[in-house]
């Protein structure tokens, strides 16, 4: 072996001597052996090995070498770093499980904003207490994934999850699991098991494909189960919650009401993106129209939506309280995105009317069934999304007994069934939509009944929910579904306009722990006999998972074309 580099050096055809052609030759010959080996050690050809040890060398010295072997089908370790993508959890791989950054704190003095756009004098308030702090720029629509709840039936308990058994700990606003462990995207694997990060495509053909499930399921056939995660804005953190709805600041210390989150049985529901909902809202106006349980919604969705708004200065009121004593409108333009949310009282969507008696020359006022309230509609006509809702004051002991209230016309009923006369109502409004209202450019949503917990009376004769402090767990002790709303999804039904239904009425059926309550006054609370609010909700509270839904809908609509392509 030690005399083949001799007998091949007295084959070289060159003037060089003899010992400095044998040094020549045995330094190739030993490079030769050694591209051979490493060949053989990883299992490339010599070529890509040659390759290979080429862009080493060249590397160090700041060169660039590129060589595609068009005889091997495995990747080199250089390549295999070069082409990989970035890992898009990279810098949000906390966001999941160590979520503790937040952009809203809470305001104690409430000098950043208030409800008229400029600073209040110093207003005094109490701390509520600290929940986990959302993170404001999350960016990702998919979490880690989770079994669903079971089915149970309609007679069983509907049981709450523990908190070692909840399917998420995510927020009450964060998106429901979309696939089995194994095969999510962005499931947050042990580091030893990390594997390739997802492309950002197979991200969003996940959250395609919940939208899809979405469209094949009833969403607000679910159960609540306990997340322990943040609520959509810290409690205090919002100036735009009107005192009513502020049970924090009214004294309320309890806190468990806001660690729940709806779970639907036979989908999932994303998370309530604020970001993604502004950008869809971007040149739009959202008018919620109806009585003060749609107003409750919509101080959610302000609250909410400023949230994920870099400079809240750009987010004000476009008219004042004052206005909206007299003239029933309240609403906040977001200048960032050229937008929106207002809200229209408008308690019946019919005409409430006011006449003089010629026979006793007293006033009297009537419920007109078959005008539509004219003064209000022409504000929300040409609105780019509407959510409409009425129940509520149907319960009212005038409209219950309905004695010389109802009319049609120039009659006035002596006695009208409320349910009759709520149908005619929905009629009324169901014509005028039909009529007035371009499907093409507005879409239309009507909200359900928002149930009532109130015990041993009604709101004006003593009835409290005080001490509930849990959901309801047993289906068997939830109310009768309102025969209203039975009434309601039949004349949705007959309607040529589409109306998405924002069926919430069972959902809240089973919520009596997060009403105001005592804690609908911060002065007065303590006093005995005082008025109790079982029927509006707390915020933050259910009515900002009315608006996961309303965001969860809006994505399978003509105002997310990525999404509702199929």
């Amino acid at each position: 072996m030690a005399n083949v580099p001799v007998e091949l050096s007295r084959n070289i055809p060159c003037s060089l001597s003899r010992s400095r052609s044998q040094r020549y030759v045995t330094i190739v010959f030993i490079l030769a052996l050694f591209l051979l080996v490493a060949a053989i050690l990883t299992k490339n050809s010599p070529a890509a090995a040659a390759s290979n040890l080429a862009s080493r060398l060249l590397s160090r010295s700041g060169s660039t070498f590129y060589f595609y072997p068009t005889t091997t089908t495995t990747t080199s370790s250089l390549e295999t770093h070069i082409e990989s993508p970035p890992n898009p959890q990279s810098n949000h791989s906390h966001v999941d499980s160590n979520i503790t950054t937040t952009t809203a704190s809470v305001v104690h003095n409430n000098t950043n904003s208030s409800s008229d756009g400029k600073a209040p004098n110093s207003r005094k308030t109490k701390i509520p207490p600290q929940l986990p702090k959302k993170h404001s720029d999350v960016n990702v629509n998919v979490p880690s994934p989770s079994p669903s709840p079971s089915r149970s039936s309609p007679s069983s308990p509907s049981p709450l999850s523990s908190p070692s058994t909840s399917p998420l700990s995510s927020s009450l606003h964060s998106p429901s699991p979309l696939s089995s462990p194994s095969t999510s995207p962005l499931s947050s694997p042990s580091p030893a098991t990390s594997p390739s990060p997802a492309p950002a495509m197979e991200v969003e053909r996940s959250k395609t494909d919940v939208v899809k499930d979405m469209k094949s399921c009833d969403i607000f056939d679910g159960n609540w189960v306990v997340d322990n995660g943040p609520p959509a804005y810290q409690p205090g953190s919002c100036a735009y919650v009107e005192e009513a709805f502020n049970c924090f600041e009214n004294g309320r210390v309890e806190d468990n009401f806001l660690r729940y989150r709806w779970q639907p049985r036979r989908c999932q529901i994303p998370r309530l993106d604020g970001k993604e909902m502004l950008d869809m809202l971007r040149g739009k106006r959202l008018v919620f129209v109806g009585d003060s349980l749609n107003r409750n919604m919509w101080e959610s969705l302000v609250c909410f939506l400023r949230e994920f708004v870099m400079d809240k200065k750009t987010v004000f009121e476009i008219s004042g309280r004052v206005d909206f004593k007299t003239q029933g409108f309240d609403a906040f333009r977001f200048e960032e995105y050229n937008c929106s949310v207002e809200f229209i009282r408008s308690p019946f969507l019919v005409e409430e009317w006011e006449f003089t008696d010629n026979k006793t020359g007293a006033r009297k006022e009537t419920l007109r069934l078959d005008q539509i309230e004219e003064s209000k509609a022409f504000k929300y006509q040409h609105a780019d999304v509407l959510i409409f809702n009425t129940a509520h004051w149907w319960t009212h002991p005038k409209t219950t007994e309905g004695k010389d209230y109802y009319q049609e016309g120039n009659r006035v009923y002596s006695k009208l069934q409320m349910t009759e006369a709520y149908t005619k109502a929905l009629h009324t409004w169901s014509k005028w939509i039909d009529a007035n209202i371009d499907a093409n450019k507005t879409t239309v949503f009507f909200r359900g009944y928002s149930s009532s917990h109130f015990q041993g009376g009604q709101w004006n004769s003593g009835g409290s929910c005080e001490f509930e402090t849990t959901p309801i767990t047993n289906d068997s002790y939830l109310k009768p579904y309102p025969e209203i709303m039975n009434v309601l999804e039949s004349v949705l039904g007959e309607m040529r306009t589409p109306v998405l239904y924002l069926n919430i009425t069972r959902m809240t059926n089973y919520r009596k722990d997060a009403h105001p309550a005592i804690f609908r006054d911060a002065q007065n609370h303590r006093q005995p006999g005082m008025i109790q609010d079982c029927s509006h909700w707390c915020l933050p509270g259910v009515p900002d998972v009315w608006n996961q839904m309303l965001y969860a809908l809006l994505l399978t609509t003509h105002h997310n074309p990525q999404y509702n392509s199929s």
